[in-house]
């Protein structure tokens, strides 16, 4: 399977959440070489804290596949996904987790908790970590950056001059 080329896709994916003002994060679960969903952040835009691209790109292959388990499915996703998305990987029975940066603040394969791998629960995926790790990280970084830009600036906007890309 080409890792980079459905990290792409993902990474499209965390642009359409960073032009929206979402933390720019984005998914896609691939089955047989073929997309079967795709999502972005989307917290900000329906008030859900559930609304992480992971969340999303599960919850709408389930309904193409008719079914909650998505077992022959791999998720991409930009950022190594947080303890709630990775707790729904294992619950959906995804194979295989292939992520771009890591974050080492909290997240839940290698850098705080041991949740995808973790030989306690009844699933475990194979993971793929470092996928396109430095565009990912650089995406974030820009976000964080033009957000701290904007509150310096008064603005409440969370979107507002995240046009301004460097």
């Amino acid at each position: 399977m080409d890792h980079e080329a459905f990290m792409r896709e993902a990474l499209a994916e965390a642009e359409k959440a960073y032009a929206a003002g979402e933390v720019p994060i984005g998914a896609v679960v691939v089955r047989g070489g073929e997309i079967i969903s795709r999502a972005h952040n989307r917290r900000e835009a329906e008030h859900d804290a559930t609304a992480h691209a992971e969340i999303l790109a599960i919850r709408e292959a389930g309904r193409r596949l008719g079914g909650w388990r998505l077992t022959g499915c791999t998720l991409y996703v930009t950022i190594e996904p947080c303890p709630m998305c990775a707790g729904a990987l294992v619950q959906s029975r995804v194979e295989h987790l292939v992520y771009g940066a890591a974050d080492p603040k909290g997240w839940a394969d290698r850098s705080l908790l041991e949740i995808v791998q973790n030989p306690g629960l009844n699933h475990r995926l194979a993971v793929t970590a470092g996928v396109l790790a430095e565009e990912s990280s650089a995406l974030m970084k820009r976000f964080f950056r033009s957000r701290r830009r904007n509150a310096q600036a008064g603005s409440s906007s969370p979107v507002e001059g995240l046009e301004d890309r460097e």
